[in-house]
């Protein structure tokens, strides 16, 4: 979870408001913890009155600060949103942000996690942490959706188990999943991974532990190896991947599909 931020007295106030328009609009949770970190993190740190922000302030804290093109566009948005909003609400009359500059994000390349990574983790975790790892790698859950997890979302049919995953922006999707992981998240009677949140864990604390289970690899990494293995054994069918992943976008579902070096060989010879 990101750390909270005290901000300055005079921003306090319309940070609150803007995130509780947030949530009546329905963002999801994590942007709205988003937002707040970028908006609470640049209060503190200029000591700027909010409607005296010029853009060569925001100018001045992405280049004080060794952040990814996709963290900047995040921060960008951010700045960009709140004061869109401060002006519909008459608290000012101009946008400060409107004049960064757009920021292009390098296409992602797929990140599958190693095979090693993945059995040294099944074969040594407890069997909270091991569930998550299933879910992940097995299932392509995120990490958010992984923790919300429920034995209510269990379904069966005449072809078999699947599970309810509660995806971003409310949508919902149906994974397929195998009869020894449906009888263990059938056996919780309610949450899988009962916690302070909601009733449930945070996301950051499921992708904490399993991210110290899987020695050198991520969560997410483990999405994008489900990713891989359900378009290459599943016949290459990128809508039904899409779908597994509850991507909106096929551009996105592509970043996590990896090429095996020896289809681009084949391809290659082929044209030749």
């Amino acid at each position: 979870m990101k750390p909270q931020i005290h901000a300055p007295a005079a921003w306090s106030q319309p940070i609150d408001d803007f995130l509780a328009n947030l949530a009546r609009a329905g963002a999801p949770r994590p942007t709205r913890t988003l937002r707040s970190y970028h908006l609470r993190r640049f209060a503190a740190d200029s000591q700027t009155e909010p409607w005296s922000v010029t853009t060569l302030d925001l100018t001045d804290h992405i280049d004080a600060r060794e952040w990814s093109a996709s963290t900047v566009k995040t921060f960008r948005s951010t700045m960009r949103e709140f004061y869109r909003w401060a002006i519909l609400h008459d608290l000012t009359d101009r946008n400060p942000a409107d004049r960064l500059p757009r920021v292009r994000v390098p296409a992602g390349t797929p990140r599958p996690a190693p095979e090693e990574a993945l059995s040294a983790a099944l074969a040594d975790a407890d069997d909270r942490t091991r569930l998550m790892v299933q879910l992940a790698a097995f299932a392509g859950l995120r990490c958010r959706e992984i923790a919300l997890v429920h034995s209510d979302d269990v379904t069966r049919d005449l072809l078999g188990w699947s599970l309810r995953v509660h995806g971003k922006g409310g949508r919902s999707r149906y994974v397929p999943i195998s009869d020894e992981l449906a009888r263990a998240i059938l056996a919780a009677d309610g949450f899988l991974f009962p916690g302070n949140i909601d009733g449930h864990l945070s996301a950051q604390y499921v992708s904490k532990l399993i991210a110290a289970a899987l020695p050198g690899a991520t969560a997410h990494q483990l999405r994008h190896r489900f990713a891989t293995r359900a378009y290459q054994l599943g016949g290459r069918d990128i809508r039904a991947v899409q779908e597994l992943l509850g991507h909106a976008s096929v551009a996105t579902t592509q970043i996590y599909t990896g090429v095996e070096s020896e289809a681009i060989r084949r391809a290659a010879l082929a044209a030749a």
